[in-house]
């Protein structure tokens, strides 16, 4: 098992992607990099939206790619440009590629935040005999789109929750809920579940997910979902031309993995 530096370190050596499963016990993060003056309403734009957005920490100051406040990255050799194993850029609220790095692209004037990931919970579910299927199939967790709005700030008025989905049978719901709601900052338990769960969230297809990949049910197997760090990707889409300059993101599935554990997590409530 990879410790939370040897991950990143694989990461900046283009040596690891879906992150799921990767260093147990250490919380993962979502990203997202905006020019400076955008910065005060994307953190009002989180304290607003604790669920699908929970903060987690930001560039100490504009440009500093080492550096996180809080400190959820203890080591020295840190650079947030390459230890995430992949990203994506958007311009004028359109995704415009992916890339192994932000290198070349990064500017003094840019501020990263990291969101908690629900990846940070699997460990406990697995702990409990409830393991994720993407984890045992080696898969990217299925990702949605969801009629769930965001609370608007600042320039950040639009845009609805994404989240993911886990299969269980409906006679676990119950103790996964109560095992992942101790995970505030890596968004808690589930936001909806059941077939009639998904078209309360306006999923009409399951097996169509907008990210990762579709996940394999087992008979009697219901989806179970969860609020999903990628959601303020869809409030940079939904900005649009507002934002000037270049707005970086994870790939998703493709975490960075932090310093902090789970029990500081817990311990931290």
């Amino acid at each position: 098992m990879a410790t939370a530096q040897e991950a990143r370190l694989l990461s900046r050596q283009n040596k690891l992607s879906n992150t799921a499963g990767i260093a147990p016990g250490y919380l993962q993060a979502n990203l997202l990099v905006l020019p400076a003056t955008y910065a005060t309403d994307f953190h009002d734009l989180c304290l607003r939206n604790p669920v699908p957005c929970p903060l987690l920490g930001m560039s100490a100051n504009p440009g500093d790619t080492a550096t996180m406040r809080p400190p959820c990255i203890r080591s020295a050799d840190f650079d947030i440009r390459t230890d995430f194993p992949k990203y994506r850029v958007y311009a004028g609220g359109h995704f415009i590629e992916s890339r192994q790095d932000l290198l070349d692209v990064w500017t003094d004037d840019h501020v990263a935040f990291l969101i908690g990931c629900s990846f940070s919970f699997e460990d406990a579910l697995t702990a409990a005999g409830l393991p994720p299927r993407h984890q045992k199939t080696g898969t990217l967790v299925a990702m949605y789109r969801s009629n769930i709005p965001l609370l608007p700030a600042g320039i950040f008025t639009g845009g609805n929750c994404i989240v993911s989905m886990r299969p269980y049978h409906p006679e676990d719901i119950e103790r996964v809920r109560n095992i992942t709601r101790e995970y505030r900052l890596t968004h808690g338990e589930p936001v909806a579940w059941g077939w009639e769960g998904a078209k309360q969230l306006g999923i009409g297809d399951v097996t169509k997910p907008d990210f990762g990949e579709p996940q394999e049910f087992q008979e009697g197997e219901v989806p179970v979902f969860w609020a999903c760090g990628v959601t303020p990707q869809m409030a940079v889409e939904a900005a649009g031309e507002k934002i000037e300059g270049l707005v970086f993101a994870h790939e998703p599935g493709h975490m960075l993995v932090t310093d902090w554990t789970a029990e500081e997590l817990q311990g931290a409530k």
